[in-house]
């Protein structure tokens, strides 16, 4: 099939994969795509909107439940290695996408632990993909609310019909009311930083 690749999302939060990526999935979908959420595994009300989400992304996917309270605690680089390690299939991905180092608003932990720890993997050969792509999005130190970074590697538009599917999600199966952060934010336009040689990760600027 034409630009069929095999994909893996690696999330922190069932919504991520929406807000951060929904559109360039739902633009692909002869893409294989296996999204892992790392956090809200048995949360009553996000893990059973997380599985609906993912057959309008036309993917599978799993979900753990690493810890995801208020106080956000830093959690152990190691247990966080490990769980994305159990959670992902053992198979080559021509493509990974994750969070940035630096997260895509000022700020979340998760976002940013996330990120640290696929790049970490990837360069440690444990995670195999010919190709890593990190969300590009920034806030202006919480100035406005997060837009896609123009100047990124992966920079695409949103068609209308795209921006609708994606918005729907958010809106109707997630259940974020118009006026909400996530339904202001849900981005009309996705970014990614791109990254092909694993050893770029340790002098990448953004780690």
């Amino acid at each position: 099939m034409k630009n069929s690749k095999s994909v893996a999302l690696i999330v922190a939060h069932p919504d991520d994969e929406t807000l951060w990526a929904g559109g360039t999935l739902l633009s692909h979908p002869e893409w294989d795509c296996f999204v892992v959420c790392l956090c809200r595994g048995n949360d009553t009300d996000r893990a059973p909107k997380f599985y609906k989400t993912l057959k309008v992304l036309k993917a599978e996917g799993t979900m753990g439940d690493l810890d995801d309270g208020p106080e956000q605690i830093p959690l152990d680089q190691k247990i966080l290695e490990g769980t994305i390690l159990k959670l992902l299939p053992p198979l080559h991905f021509d493509l990974v996408i994750t969070h940035d180092p630096k997260g895509e608003y000022t700020r979340h932990l998760r976002h940013e632990e996330a990120g640290r720890a696929v790049k970490n993997l990837w360069h440690s050969g444990k995670i195999s993909a010919t190709e890593l792509w990190t969300f590009a999005y920034e806030d202006g130190n919480k100035k406005y609310y997060p837009i896609p970074v123009e100047s990124a590697e992966v920079f695409q538009t949103l068609t209308l019909e795209i921006r609708k599917k994606k918005y729907k999600i958010i809106n109707e199966i997630y259940g974020f009311a118009t006026e909400s952060w996530e339904a202001k934010t849900t981005p009309a336009a996705e970014a990614f930083r791109k990254f092909t040689d694993p050893s770029e990760i340790k002098k990448n600027k953004y780690q």
